[in-house]
């Protein structure tokens, strides 16, 4: 295991680097976020029940959304490394094959990390109030849902590494139905009743809940149980789906 966690620190380093010396990439990895916040908050506040409240529910769903984004396409980046032939090479190695997936995975969190940081930073001269501590539960917890989503990309990788396409055929039909079955974008409360089951199967939508009572300073309540269960849950079957894979 100590050997896991040091390779795994290693392969994390890695896939770090790019990122560090191109920092300006992770903030022009912001102007979707943005542009919906200039755009589409707004117009949320006529919604009945938001008025000035919006920002404190609609800020939250779009850091969720930052995740899904961002994690979700990271195979991508392996895809890439397999036809170049950099991941060949990596597999000759004496690094744990687990760690090749761990740290590659763990590696999201960063990012992620510094772009919520930057949309709660523009969001509060808007009207954003956020209570600091749940604030950074929930970008804890954004992390660990992070990884266990990047891990399933990782593995989407893996399985279709001979129709690259494929990947991309995947990860959009799954990722945007998650997104909407999420409330993220609009409130769900009035969506018809085959729509709440397909909500209560979604595990997005308990991370999304979460962040909102997280965010609000609730930290004590059983959204915010749910949503670390959920997130829990995604980290430890996305890792265990990817590290069978990679291996």
């Amino acid at each position: 295991m100590t050997g896991i966690v040091r390779d795994s620190g290693i392969v994390m380093a890695r896939e770090l680097r790019p990122t560090l010396r191109d920092p300006v990439s992770v903030v022009f990895s912001l102007a979707q976020p943005l542009i919906l916040l200039a755009l589409f908050g707004p117009l949320l506040k006529s919604v009945p029940g938001m008025g000035e409240g919006v920002w404190n529910w609609f800020i939250p769903g779009v850091l969720v959304m930052i995740a899904i984004f961002g994690t979700s396409m990271t195979g991508s980046n392996l895809l890439m490394e397999m036809q170049q032939g950099s991941h060949e090479r990596m597999l000759v190695t004496p690094l744990h094959r687990s760690s090749l997936l761990i740290g590659r995975a763990a590696k999201e969190m960063v990012p992620l990390a510094a772009q919520a940081v930057l949309i709660i930073l523009v969001a509060l001269p808007l009207g954003l109030d956020v209570d600091p501590l749940g604030a950074v539960v929930g970008i804890v917890l954004l992390g660990v849902f992070g990884v266990g989503l990047g891990a399933l990309s990782y593995a989407l990788a893996l399985a279709v590494r001979n129709q690259d396409w494929m990947f991309w055929v995947v990860q959009q039909t799954l990722m945007f139905p998650m997104l909407i079955l999420s409330g993220t974008m609009l409130p769900l409360d009035d969506a018809p009743g085959w729509m709440r089951a397909l909500v209560a199967i979604n595990p997005l939508g308990y991370v999304v809940d979460a962040e909102r009572a997280l965010f609000a300073g609730d930290l004590a309540s059983g959204t915010v149980l749910s949503g670390v269960v959920a997130a829990v849950t995604v980290a430890v079957v996305g890792l265990g789906v990817g590290v069978r894979s990679v291996r």
